[in-house]
């Protein structure tokens, strides 16, 4: 599971957005203290909407470290708005979040 923390501000005609996510990013290629692999669990996508158009999207894989950071740019937003995130899991698993534009 996921949880973003998201810092975002407008700015002359545009926001400036700063996310960290935590999640354990397992590559599924370690072993746990038992001997056994870990199996892998790692963000595939995450997409950032803002006023229903997708601002910012990647497709994240197992060379992403732990608790990955995301910083991005788009044109547009005020302070007040909402920033609406949605991610997916390698194992299926998916949520959406939000986050407010200051």
């Amino acid at each position: 599971m996921a949880l973003f923390r998201v810092k975002a501000k407008a700015r002359k005609g545009s926001t400036d957005v700063k996310m960290m996510a935590k999640h354990e990013m397992e590559t599924g290629q370690r072993k746990g203290k038992d001997g056994n692999m870990i199996p892998a669990k790692f963000l595939d996508t995450v997409t950032v909407s803002h006023a229903g158009k997708v601002v910012f999207e990647a497709n994240l894989g197992t060379a992403v470290s732990k608790n990955p950071y995301l910083a991005f740019s788009f044109e547009g937003g005020a302070k007040g708005e909402t920033l609406d995130i949605a991610w997916t899991e390698n194992t299926g698993a998916s949520g959406a979040e939000s986050g407010d534009i200051k």
